[in-house]
């Protein structure tokens, strides 16, 4: 896989550390894929999962898919944002699957072969 290590570093580490925020009880893990000409890079959690129609708006900046005042994990919503941007610039991208109460995988899919081009 040709990827921007600083870039994929930044990306993993968003999606681990939402994933951690948002579980309380259970378990994060990281699985890596390969498809014919893809890695994909899985982070999933038990967290608290999102609900079906917070699932487009999560990736918008400043987004928070709870922005109740009992929410009990700050932030500012740019983190989906920024790795989702930063996917795009490698040629990638980044989906997610969600139940509330059950957790959410947000997948990470980058190009094996080439980079795009920067122009």
């Amino acid at each position: 896989m040709l990827a921007d290590v600083t870039r994929t570093r930044q990306i993993v580490i968003n999606l681990i550390g939402n994933a951690i925020k948002f579980t309380d009880v259970g378990k994060v893990s990281v699985i890596v894929k390969e498809s014919e000409d893809k890695v994909h890079i899985e982070v999933s959690d038990t967290g608290t999962g999102i609900a079906p129609h917070e699932l487009e708006k999560i990736f918008d900046a400043f987004h928070q898919a709870d922005g109740s005042f009992s929410r009990s994990a700050a932030g500012t919503g740019l983190g989906l944002s920024v790795a989702r941007e930063l996917a795009h610039l490698e040629g990638g991208t980044i989906s997610v699957r969600s139940e509330v109460g059950v957790g959410s995988t947000f997948t990470l899919s980058l190009p094996k072969s080439k980079l795009p081009d920067p122009s």
